[in-house]
């Protein structure tokens, strides 16, 4: 099987064509609004900052900005595809995951969107990306991801099926912690979120 291309064809594929899509713009938005209230409450205050990590085409940058005039967006993706058509207008730059550390993202961020890519990751780069990601990050991430566990429709072409205990390990490592949905903060955040919140700490008892 060749390797996977982020180009023209595969946006119209996943994104638009109505026969195979899975990202449809009612859900973006719900997903939007969930992780823009989530992180809110945490950090009570309105998020003023995003960071937006395999953020394809952008799709999350101009819901944001009608929700929350003159927040700042910064997008971060391997198409060069979509960074060449959406560059511009919602500030994208070209990059991978494993490779954030070389972008000269200025952080912190309140907000720290991986929506749908962790799962397509290799473990190394994981690793790298999660750790500068946890650096950046004075809020929430908003990581959503699949395991082997679940049952799921779209591109399988080059994921990893990896078990939940293997994202678990790579959280710890990175100092995150889970706190609800799909929702991530960092360790010296974590004693503002309840402790049935923190799921993983339950399993330490």
């Amino acid at each position: 099987m060749p390797p996977k291309r982020y180009d023209r064809d595969y946006f119209e594929r996943w994104y638009r064509d109505p026969g195979t899509r899975i990202h449809v713009g009612v859900m973006v938005e719900r997903k939007v609004r969930l992780a823009l209230a989530a992180a809110e409450y945490l950090i009570q205050r309105p998020v003023r900052s995003v960071l937006d990590v395999g953020c394809g085409e952008g799709p999350w940058q101009p819901i944001l900005a009608r929700l929350r005039p003159g927040l700042r967006y910064v997008g971060v993706d391997s198409s060069e595809y979509a960074v060449e058509l959406y560059g511009r207008r919602r500030n994208l730059r070209l990059g991978d995951f494993g490779g954030l550390g070389a972008l000269g993202l200025e952080g912190p961020f309140d907000l720290i969107v991986c929506a749908d890519v962790l799962h397509y990751v290799p473990a190394g780069e994981l690793r790298r990306g999660l750790r500068v990601l946890a650096g950046l990050l004075e809020g929430m991430a908003w990581i959503e991801l699949f395991t082997r566990d679940d049952s799921i429709a779209g591109d399988f072409h080059e994921m990893k099926r990896r078990s939940p205990a293997f994202y678990d390990r790579q959280f710890h490592a990175a100092g995150l912690v889970h706190c609800g949905l799909y929702g991530f903060v960092r360790e010296d955040f974590a004693p503002g979120v309840t402790a049935f919140e923190r799921g993983r700490e339950r399993g330490r008892a």
